[in-house]
């Protein structure tokens, strides 16, 4: 085998392993190792010993983006596309505060928001959060709650 040759195969394995299929779920049995808890803990960290006495806090403990759209990629190898677009959402929502995403939701509520305020909050997630998929969700709704009477003031 030629150098060319063994340095394409090195290239082809390493391509192949980083696709995610069904035989990857569930993957914290499957792939602990691409699970980080911070900065410098891994899945095996979690323990109730470490929870409890605080050496992994609550907000370490938070999904990353990176699992649920590998979570996403396993879903489409599976044959189901749309859970792979609600995991791609849900790593986007990953970037907002919990206290953001309340507002949010409350203000999609039917007649709790102008159009301007929604289409600020599709801005919002636009350009600060960098969550183009949840701000085009946010621009339908705005249209839709126009089109269907459903805006602040026009109960």
């Amino acid at each position: 085998m030629s150098e060319i040759d063994t340095l394409l195969k090195k290239l082809l394995d390493n391509v192949q392993s980083e696709e995610v299929g069904v035989e990857d779920y569930p993957i914290a049995q499957k792939h602990p190792d691409w699970i980080k808890i911070g900065k410098d803990k891994t899945y095996a960290d979690i323990t109730l010993e470490n929870v409890l006495n605080d050496t992994i806090t609550a907000k370490e403990l938070r999904i990353s983006s990176d699992i649920l759209k590998k979570q996403g990629d396993i879903a489409k190898a599976g044959g189901r596309p749309t859970i792979k677009n609600n995991f791609l959402r849900a790593a986007e929502l990953v970037r907002v505060p919990d206290e953001r995403v309340l507002e949010m939701y409350n203000a999609l509520r039917p007649y709790r928001s102008s159009k301007e305020e929604l289409l600020a909050i599709a801005t919002e997630l636009e350009t600060k959060y960098d969550a183009p998929i949840c701000a085009g969700f946010v621009k339908e709704a705005a249209l839709h709650y126009e089109r269907r009477k459903k805006l602040k003031g026009d109960n």
